[in-house]
């Protein structure tokens, strides 16, 4: 595809759903339906099929099956892993640490536990977007209840040192909470390395379906979470309800899909990135968000100075890129993350993410990087400095 209408390079906010994936979940609607619950031969087969999805999500991640409870999503994994093991670990205190860059899902989970009377660290990454480990470590006092940093970040891209982090934790006796949506696929994914208790994942950011996620739940020592809902014990009694087996399914296509193409995928789009960033790089006064190296392949994010970052995006007509995370767009303030970032008003507020996935294309990628190159030409013509 080379019309500007047709680019679309937003696979962070989501991404389209694999043909095999919705074959995956076409073949599920196409048997008998059966509640996963129920202990009939049609139930037994709907469970058959959640248990044989749960197997992929965990392989992906390097956990037992046993340790992955479906979600609706990763807010909601979120939501489940930080208020739920805040509530649910008294002994731990009451005292949470997160960084000012997660994504809003964490940081209004932490914004509610505030209202419950915890206390919460939200701490300040470098420029670069990293966070010093050690920094984390002088945050933990005796007792810290959890911690929650995310291993890519959804808007630069840059990728923490989690099991430098981890072992902070360790030494505090405080759990750790990962937010990994945007890595699953993308880098890297075993949580027994990462040496976490708590791991959100996501479907739909790696050509999964919309509206199903997961968490990881260490298997030992077991974190101990108070669930957000209550009603029919399934997945452990964590998250009840019927379990909507065509997305589970969906979600496990992806997960495999993403384990098979995983090493040559992230090459694939670590080329493709750097030669966005080569092409846009040769702008003048372009900034590079976020660590030069530690990043994931498939984000990147450039501010532009000089230039109103509405009137940007509206010169792109229909190139499809992100001012920021798409939870956080609406708004029209500048990226708070940027803003963390040391990024002033004006150049976070005229910041682009482009975000890269399975059906990007090298010429795709050069076609961008021409429409981006000539307006901003033009709106700089029209507002000399």
């Amino acid at each position: 595809m080379t019309d500007s209408a047709s680019i679309y390079l937003d696979y962070a906010a989501t991404t389209p759903l694999d043909v095999r994936v919705r074959a995956a979940i076409d073949a599920c609607h196409a048997e008998p339906a059966g509640n996963a619950s129920s202990m009939h031969a049609a139930g037994r087969a709907a469970r058959a099929r959640v248990e044989a999805a749960r197997a992929e999500v965990a392989a992906l991640v390097n956990a037992p099956p046993a340790a992955i409870v479906f979600t609706s999503g990763a807010t909601e994994a979120d939501n489940l892993a930080i208020p739920g093991a805040a509530r649910g670990n008294p002994d731990r205190g009451r005292h949470v640490v997160t960084l000012r860059t997660e994504h809003r899902a964490v940081l209004d989970a932490c914004q509610r536990l505030e209202r419950e009377g915890f206390a919460v660290t939200r701490l300040t990454p470098g420029r670069d977007g990293l966070v010093d480990p050690a920094e984390i470590g002088r945050a933990l006092r005796v007792p810290t209840t959890l911690v929650s940093v995310m291993l890519v970040n959804n808007e630069t891209g840059v990728v923490q040192d989690i099991p430098a982090i981890a072992a902070e934790c360790r030494r505090a006796g405080a759990l750790l909470h990962v937010d990994a949506a945007q890595a699953a696929g993308r880098v890297p994914l075993d949580v027994v390395a990462l040496d976490a208790d708590l791991v959100s994942l996501a479907a739909h950011k790696i050509h999964g379906p919309v509206g199903v996620g997961a968490l990881y739940v260490r298997r030992e020592p077991r974190p101990t979470l108070v669930p957000l809902s209550f009603g029919g014990g399934q997945e452990g009694g964590l998250r009840p309800g019927t379990l909507p087996v065509h997305q589970i399914v969906g979600m496990g296509a992806a997960y495999a899909l993403a384990r098979a193409d995983a090493g040559a995928e992230a090459t694939r789009l670590t080329a493709l990135r750097d030669r966005l960033w080569a092409a846009l790089s040769r702008l003048p006064d372009t900034f590079l968000n976020g660590h030069p190296t530690a990043r994931a392949p498939h984000i990147l994010n450039v501010s532009f100075g000089g230039l109103d970052g509405e009137a940007l995006l509206y010169a792109l007509g229909g190139l499809a890129v992100s001012s920021g995370s798409a939870c956080s767009s609406a708004s029209g303030q500048p990226s708070y993350v940027l803003r963390a970032l040391g990024r002033d008003d004006a150049l976070a507020q005229a910041s682009l993410r482009f975000s890269f996935g399975r059906q990007t294309t090298a010429t795709e990628i050069d076609t961008a990087a021409a429409l981006v190159e000539g307006a901003v030409g033009r709106l700089r013509a029209l507002a000399p400095r």
